[in-house]
Formats: C-alpha cells, sequence, structure tokens
C-alpha cells in the first residue's frame, strides 16, 4: 500500500499557497504538517482527500496490489477542523450513520465508543457533549469502516493530555495494522518515526510551476 503526491501545487484565491510538494508514504508511514497558520496545511490535507482539485501535480493510491483503481478518497478518511455529526442525533445514531454510509468494516458502534474512553454516553444526543468529547466521538468515526489512509486537521484540537495520549495510541495501532496517516498539527502527536513536512505559505512565484 503506497500513497504517493507528486508535484503539487495550489492556490487561495488568486495566489498559489504551495508548490512543488512531493511526498511518499508507504504502510505504517506517517507524514506530520508543520507550520504557521495560513501556510497551507489544510489546503494540502483537502487535495491529497480529493475534496480540492489541485492547479498541478498528482496524488496517487496504490493498495496492497499495487492497483491504482482507487481515488485516494475513497480509499481514506478525512478528519477536518468540524467533526461532521448531527447535533441533534445521539452519539450511537451519528457513527451508526457514519458505519452504514461508509461501509461496516470496522468496529462496531460501542467498540468504537469505547475505544476513545466514552462508551457510557452513546444515547446522549452529540450536541449534548463537551467540545473534548465531540472531538473524541468525531475520532471514533475513523474507527466504525476501515479505511487504510488517516486524512487529520488538527486531530487532537479541544483535547486534553489524556486524551492526547489515548488518541496517539490508536494512530500508533492504526500505522501498526499497516496504516497510512497524513496529519497537520500545532502540538506533537507523540508519534515514532515520522517524516515531517513544515509548509512555508504562500509562494507568489508563478514563473516555472507549469512548465
Amino acid at each position: 500500500m503506497h500513497l504517493t503526491a507528486e508535484n503539487l501545487a495550489a492556490r487561495r484565491g488568486e495566489d498559489l499557497i504551495f508548490v512543488n510538494i512531493s511526498f511518499h508514504l508507504a504502510a505504517g508511514g506517517a507524514l506530520v504538517l508543520t507550520g504557521r497558520n495560513g501556510s497551507g496545511k489544510s489546503t494540502l490535507l483537502r487535495v491529497v482527500a480529493g475534496l480540492l482539485r489541485p492547479d498541478k501535480g498528482t496524488v496517487i493510491f496504490r493498495d496492497g496490489e499495487g492497483r491504482e483503481d482507487r481515488h485516494p478518497g475513497e480509499a481514506s478518511h478525512y478528519l477536518g477542523h468540524r467533526n461532521a455529526m448531527k447535533n441533534e442525533l445521539t452519539v450511537a445514531e451519528n457513527l451508526d450513520f457514519w458505519r452504514s454510509f461508509l461501509g461496516s468494516t470496522g468496529s462496531s458502534v460501542e467498540d468504537a465508543a469505547n475505544a476513545v474512553g466514552l462508551s457510557g454516553i452513546t444515547h446522549l444526543p452529540f450536541g449534548y457533549l463537551s467540545a473534548g468529547q465531540q472531538r473524541r466521538i468525531a475520532f471514533a468515526k475513523l474507527l466504525v469502516a476501515h479505511r487504510p489512509v488517516w486524512i487529520l486537521d488538527e486531530p487532537t484540537a479541544a483535547l486534553d493530555a489524556s486524551a492526547d495520549r489515548l488518541l496517539a495510541g490508536l494512530i500508533e495501532a492504526h500505522l501498526a495494522e499497516g496504516g497510512i496517516v497524513l496529519a497537520a498539527t500545532h502540538q506533537p502527536l507523540g508519534l515514532k518515526n515520522t517524516q515531517e513536512l513544515k509548509m512555508t505559505g504562500f509562494s507568489r512565484v508563478d514563473a516555472g510551476v507549469w512548465g
């Protein structure tokens, strides 16, 4: 299993925010994006997830048999700044929706909630939870349907130190099972043997991008 980005370029408005971004991740590999706010971390994640179209370059996902017939977005979970949950639905209803929508090839709803330390509150409306609890349940979404690639944008936002460690353990377990992680963060995730890419923001250089 491999995720490869080749010579990616993308714009914010009329300006190029990054150019010539390339990386390669094999099974068990992780890449952490760092850099100040507005440096292009979230934009790059959305490009890889297939939510934004790059101005140049390609993203290729090869499965364990070397096939390239799946779009990277179809092989990945994307966890952005928002949790992608309905406040009026219960925790269990939200997770059950994602499990059914994405394909029930992962953990059960209760097992996923237990993995993030919140098994006793699945009957509550999502909107009743604290910001930290909501973030944990958003992470549980990654467990109810298997995707080999996890694309995470500030995954530990609103979490305390103990929850940070818990989620770092889940990420490490995903990597140990041959998964791939691409994450943007302002604080260390506690992961071992990761690559790092520092984003620097607007290049403001058009010359040579289209060559």
